[in-house]
């Protein structure tokens, strides 16, 4: 019982999932979690054009926070497994052809990497403003990669046009999605 005490006033319960000494189980626990999370939120949608607008991303943001920088990727890179056979991207779309070949595929096949940057860059200070600012990092590398593959996918003659579409239409959801998950996590540090 000791041991249980000592390991809660040292770290936070809210952390435990990102702790390198987290059971096998509760890791794999966490990344099929996160993994169902972003699917979830992939029904979660409004199409203002061609890329909609999803709780996806506070998936991945979360993987990569609450995880850490190795089981956000997996958590993610499951996620994009279970879409080549399930139909858990937006609209209910499956399969490599809409993987590779949709305007928003951009999107999705960075959400591993940005679960893995977020998760590097918040390992060591989980606060709530490291935790916004690691986040924050993420959604430019985010936009980036989607930014670009929509603009070859979508055929738009200029690149102004794919950065209005592709990131400063989201950018305000996105940024109130951290701050969302930034909150919501340094609550949990708080209270657990």
């Amino acid at each position: 019982m000791a041991s249980l005490s000592a390991l809660v006033r040292r770290s936070p319960l809210a952390d435990f999932l990102s702790r390198s000494d987290a059971s096998v189980g509760m890791q794999v626990a966490g990344i099929v979690g996160f993994a169902a999370l972003a699917a979830l939120g992939a029904h979660a949608k409004v199409y203002l054009w061609e890329v909609p607008i999803t709780l996806q991303t506070v998936a991945v943001y979360g993987a990569g926070l609450v995880l850490g920088g190795r089981n956000g990727f997996l958590a993610m890179a499951l996620y994009l497994a279970a879409g080549l056979v399930l139909p858990v991207f937006a609209g209910g779309a499956s399969g490599l052809g809409y993987l590779m070949g949709s305007a928003s595929a951009g999107y999705l096949l960075a959400y591993p990497v940005v679960a893995l940057l977020i998760g590097r860059l918040t390992d060591e200070r989980r606060g709530f403003l490291a935790s916004a600012a690691g986040m924050t990092l993420g959604v430019v590398l985010l936009f980036t990669v989607g930014v670009i593959w929509l603009h070859v996918a979508a055929g738009h003659e200029t690149w102004g046009e794919s950065i209005l579409k592709g990131a400063l239409l989201f950018i305000v959801w996105d940024l109130a999605k951290v701050w969302l998950v930034a909150g919501g996590y340094a609550g949990l540090r708080r209270i657990a």
